[in-house]
């Protein structure tokens, strides 16, 4: 008998346990991190069809970083860079294989994070995105890398060096 109260003592001590570690999301929270993957998703769909809502959906003080080092841009400026893809019809299709949303205690932003099937391979990106005063979203801040596998690191660093060492030289 003896054995059994303290097997359910345990018992009940890691469920408690579990609960502290992973809390389930308030059905509010489930609620706005869908409406988030909707909104990213959705973006990701007016550039993959060259739909110009796709700068509607950054702030206008937004940034994106593309993967180029030269690729740091306010939204604005973006947008130029990108017209000739838009106005051919077809910018870049971004398809996402998973994505991580954080949420802040005020629930007025979220950052994510994001794996994508893309034209360059499989890339990864993160981003914030903040509630307007209306109760839309807007993305502050977007930053996309290609995800290089370590094994090819050093491969691609030296290839990188000797691309701008050559470039320097011209």
């Amino acid at each position: 008998m003896k054995q059994a109260i303290v097997v359910f003592c345990l018992m009940l001590c890691s469920w408690g346990a579990a609960a502290q570690t992973a809390p389930a999301a308030a059905p509010a929270d489930s609620a706005l991190i869908a409406q988030i993957n909707a909104f990213v998703n959705q973006w990701h769909d007016d550039a993959a069809h060259a739909r110009p809502a796709y700068f509607d959906k950054i702030a206008s003080d937004g940034i994106y970083i593309g993967t180029d080092k030269s690729e740091l841009w306010r939204r604005d400026d973006f947008k130029v860079w990108a017209k000739p893809y838009f106005d051919s019809g077809k910018a870049w299709a971004f398809t996402v294989i998973k994505r991580n949303v954080y949420l802040s205690k005020d629930r007025q932003y979220a950052w994510f994070d994001e794996q994508l099937h893309t034209q360059m391979g499989i890339c990864q990106a993160s981003g914030v995105i903040h509630r307007t005063a209306a109760g839309g979203l807007e993305i502050e801040h977007y930053q996309l890398s290609i995800a290089i596998p370590n094994p090819l690191a050093d491969q691609v660093t030296k290839t990188v060096q000797k691309f701008e060492a050559e470039a320097d030289g011209r």
